[in-house]
């Protein structure tokens, strides 16, 4: 364990950004799962929002840029085959 106080600062607050990384990031893969299981025009409406959420994960650091635009670019073209 560490032994100066601004250590042991740091390990609480490193704690705190993985617990509220991770909620953020299972949070985004559940939205993403479930455009995924709508079918027809309701996933079209529904795609920005889930896009949103994708790019906030990049701006965070939770999730690499390129990744956040595969998965936009994947659920784009299935939001817009759905149409």
């Amino acid at each position: 364990m560490a032994n100066h106080s601004a250590t042991k600062k740091d390990a609480r607050q490193s704690a705190k950004r993985t617990e509220r990384n991770k909620y953020y990031g299972k949070t985004t893969r559940n939205a993403i799962r479930d455009l995924k299981a709508i079918k027809g025009k309701e996933m079209g409406e529904k795609f920005p929002g889930v896009a949103s959420m994708i790019d906030k994960l990049a701006k965070r650091n939770v999730i690499h840029k390129n990744k956040a635009a595969n998965l936009k670019s994947k659920l784009a073209r299935k939001a817009n085959a759905a149409k």
